[in-house]
């Protein structure tokens, strides 16, 4: 597969190719599939803009479509910086594995040996582990109304208790996530957001990745559409950095992908093991397993139990955890996949390292994590029937 910017020349390509050779171009069908997948979606879910990654055995291609910037009609481009949403946890991940592999911190130690103040509380029965595969015991969704900043965050904490023995119960929770990469950042002696920055983005080669966007990239930032259609970008919360902060481009998630499909020998040791570290399993819920980060699921599959996997129970209600004693890495194929979401943006990031293959969607409106999910599934497939 060749390497494309924008959609449109790719579509080029497509309706002006002649003769078997172009009708049989793997670019040329992977393009078509795109295009029916995703094009509906604009108009279905008034979806301003988006843009979609693929990447098969080593090539990559982004395909754009609509609006970054509906008053300025600006367009989507590969470099558009789109709210990342929960996708920012497997970055955060990535961080805690970085930090683990230079010895800065164990997965079994608690939170408050790098945050005094929480020491004395029920968090000092709970791991890092635990929190980073949402296991703590019955952390929320979010942090109730009243956590406004650090010294509330912090009387939270002190004063919550479990509702069942940390590792056996997953509940979906970001200030599970967010206390994980506070702690992660406290273990490493600095800012979450400048370790983001400075450490963890570069490493990995993703040149237009933030967490605070500078002033010379904002003409990069698309803005998001939410319920009223006005024009919104994220509003700034406790932990919001750490769980759900992400600012990137579909070019620089691509990338991120293939760190995890191709030999990894680019990166750094260090940052190597962590993003190996990020594809092990620790707790089995239904056929799903709780990576960091990511979530597993056995490959081939069909839609409805990707969908299953994706469902509203699993994200908002607790489910019980099974920890995987000792920790799993995938055995045969297996699908690595994140949902993402804020008010005015959605993301969803799919890959199959035994297959090579994988997808980034990035859009400037928060449609529903089915439809999302449902185009992910019929690209993912076309690129499997492509993949060598």
């Amino acid at each position: 597969m060749r390497k494309v910017g924008l959609f449109a020349l790719v579509l080029s390509g497509l309706l002006c190719g002649s003769g078997p050779a172009a009708a049989e171009d793997p670019l040329t069908r992977i393009a078509a599939a795109v295009e029916r997948a995703y094009r509906p979606l604009l108009k279905e879910y008034d979806v301003p803009g988006l843009a979609v990654a693929v990447t098969r055995s080593g090539h990559s291609a982004v395909f754009t479509f609509g609006l970054a910037d509906r008053e300025r009609q600006r367009p989507v481009t590969r470099d558009t910086l789109f709210e990342i949403g929960s996708v920012s946890k497997t970055l955060t991940a990535t961080l805690a594995a970085y930090a683990q592999a230079l010895g800065r911190l164990s997965l079994a130690d608690a939170p408050s040996r790098f945050l005094p103040p929480l020491r004395g509380s029920a968090l000092d029965r709970v791991s890092l582990l635990d929190l980073g595969t949402y296991t703590a015991g019955g952390l929320p969704l979010q942090f109730p109304g009243g956590v406004t900043d650090a010294a509330a965050m912090i009387a939270y904490f002190r004063e919550w208790r479990p509702s069942a023995p940390p590792g056996t119960q997953r509940l979906y929770s970001n200030p599970s996530l967010g206390l994980f990469g506070a702690a992660t950042a406290a273990a490493m002696g600095g800012d979450f957001a400048d370790l983001m920055e400075t450490r963890l983005f570069p490493g990995l080669g993703l040149a237009h990745s933030f967490i605070r966007v500078p002033a010379s990239e904002m003409e990069r930032y698309a803005w998001g559409y939410g319920r009223n259609d006005r024009p919104i970008r994220v509003s700034r919360g406790v932990l919001d950095a750490e769980a759900y902060g992400v600012k990137s481009s579909a070019a620089d998630m691509i990338r991120f992908v293939e760190a995890h499909l191709l030999d990894p020998g680019r990166l750094d040791p260090p940052l190597r093991r962590a993003v190996e570290g990020t594809g092990v399993g620790y707790s089995r819920t239904g056929e799903m397993v709780q990576a960091l980060g990511w979530e597993l699921l056995p490959y081939p599959l069909t839609l409805e139990r990707l969908q299953a996997a994706n469902a509203d129970s699993v994200r908002f209600e607790a489910q019980p955890a099974a920890r995987l004693d000792p920790p799993q890495a995938p055995k045969g194929a297996t699908l690595f996949n994140k949902t993402g979401s804020t008010n005015g943006f959605g993301a969803y990031v799919a890959f199959v390292p035994a297959k090579r293959i994988g997808l980034v969607m990035l859009a400037n409106r928060a449609f529903p994590i089915p439809a999302r999910i449902a185009a992910a599934h019929a690209v993912l497939e076309a690129l499997a029937d492509e993949a060598p």
